[in-house]
């Protein structure tokens, strides 16, 4: 089983491994490029988005700046806006479904780490150094007709039912089923969204 493949299946793997070291360079390669891209080149800043992103349906704005890990794994569905300054870490899937807002400074992580410090890096080498932390994933999954408040965190393994709407500044740490309002550190269903 390579890193990669390791890495979406949620097992423990190499975040140093040449083949996701590469995909991860390319990855910053392309959101450096699309941030500094004209605002108003859409043609560039879509063949930018159609070489990075795993796959995306009509009509998807990106504002910059937006960051990523490896971008190939972020799907986003019809009708989708991203604002300034977000950050998805796609160490595994991100997947948005169709009419999706997403406000400033929203996080998606998909990635974690162990919490024994051996674990997560081993034995030091003779020079007192270490290779790269042992990371593991779980993919993050976002409904149709959802907001996503700004400044909220949703965390690995977080899957957002439809029509839901989170708060900003919120911290979402378990699923929010459909036709839901949450808000809150930690994330809470504060009522029905009819």
């Amino acid at each position: 089983m390579t890193e990669r493949e390791k890495m979406l299946a949620g097992e423990l793997y190499d975040c140093g491994d040449h083949e996701l070291l590469s995909q991860w360079h390319k990855a910053k390669n392309l959101v450096r490029d699309y941030n500094r891209t004209d605002s108003e080149d859409f043609a560039e800043k879509d063949r930018i988005l159609n070489e990075l992103l795993g796959g995306r349906g009509s009509n998807l704005w990106i504002t910059a700046p937006f960051f990523v890990d490896y971008g190939n794994n972020i799907f986003f569905g019809n009708n989708c806006e991203v604002n300034m300054n977000c950050t998805f870490l796609d160490d595994n899937k991100i997947v948005i479904g169709d009419n999706a807002l997403i406000a400033p400074n929203v996080q998606i992580y998909t990635a974690f780490h162990p919490t024994n410090a051996k674990e997560r890096f081993g034995e030091p080498k003779e020079d007192g150094s270490f290779e790269f932390c042992k990371t593991q994933t779980a993919p993050v999954i976002i409904g149709n007709n959802v907001w996503i408040g700004g400044g909220a965190i949703i965390m690995p393994g977080v899957t957002i039912g439809d029509n839901v709407v989170i708060g900003a500044g919120s911290v979402v740490t378990k699923d929010i089923p459909s036709d839901k309002v949450a808000c809150g550190v930690p994330c809470r269903i504060i009522r029905d969204n009819n």
